[in-house]
C-alpha cells in the first residue's frame, strides 16, 4: 500500500505474520476449553471452576459451518469503505479446535462461491488506511484445494 506501518484493527486478536497469519485465543489451563476472542479470569465452560487461561495460537485453517451475506453498513466504529459494498460472512469450524469463529470472506469473494464443508485458510486483508498506518483485519478465503 503506501509507507505507512501495518497495523491490527483489533489489537491482541491475531498476528500480522505474513504469509501465515494466526488468531490468538484463550485455552483454560484446567480443562483444555479454547475460546476467541482471548479472555482473562474465568474458564468459558460453565463445568470448569478454572481461572487460570493462556494465549495461544489457534488454527490457521478449517471448514465453513454456515455464511451469508451482509449488505447493510455496519456501524460505529467498524470503517466501511465508501460507497458501502456488501460482503460475506462465514462461520468456521477450526480445524483443531473445533470451535466456530466468526469472519469476514475476502474481498472479492461472494456468498456464490462458498459451500458448507468448504475448506477455508486465514488471511490478513486492509481494512482501512489513513496517514497513520494500515489497519488489517483477519478474513477466510477458499483453500488452495478448493479454490
Amino acid at each position: 500500500m503506501s509507507n505507512v506501518p501495518r497495523a491490527p484493527a483489533i489489537e491482541g486478536w491475531y498476528t500480522l505474520d505474513e504469509p501465515r497469519p494466526q488468531l490468538i485465543g484463550s485455552r483454560c489451563c484446567s480443562c483444555g476449553t479454547y475460546c476467541f476472542p482471548p479472555r482473562e479470569g474465568s474458564c468459558p465452560n460453565p463445568a470448569c471452576a478454572g481461572s487460570e487461561l493462556e494465549r495461544v495460537p489457534l488454527s490457521r485453517t478449517g471448514t465453513i459451518w454456515s455464511y451469508t451475506n451482509a449488505c447493510y453498513q455496519p456501524p460505529e466504529p467498524y470503517v466501511s469503505p465508501e460507497p458501502f459494498e456488501c460482503f460475506a460472512i462465514a462461520a468456521v469450524e477450526l480445524e483443531t479446535e473445533k470451535m466456530i469463529v466468526l469472519g469476514q470472506i475476502a474481498k472479492g469473494i461472494g456468498v456464490e462461491h462458498l459451500r458448507v464443508g468448504m475448506r477455508v485458510e486465514l488471511i490478513l486483508e486492509t481494512l482501512y488506511a489513513d496517514t497513520q498506518s494500515e489497519k488489517v483485519i483477519w478474513k477466510w478465503r477458499p483453500a488452495e484445494a478448493d479454490a
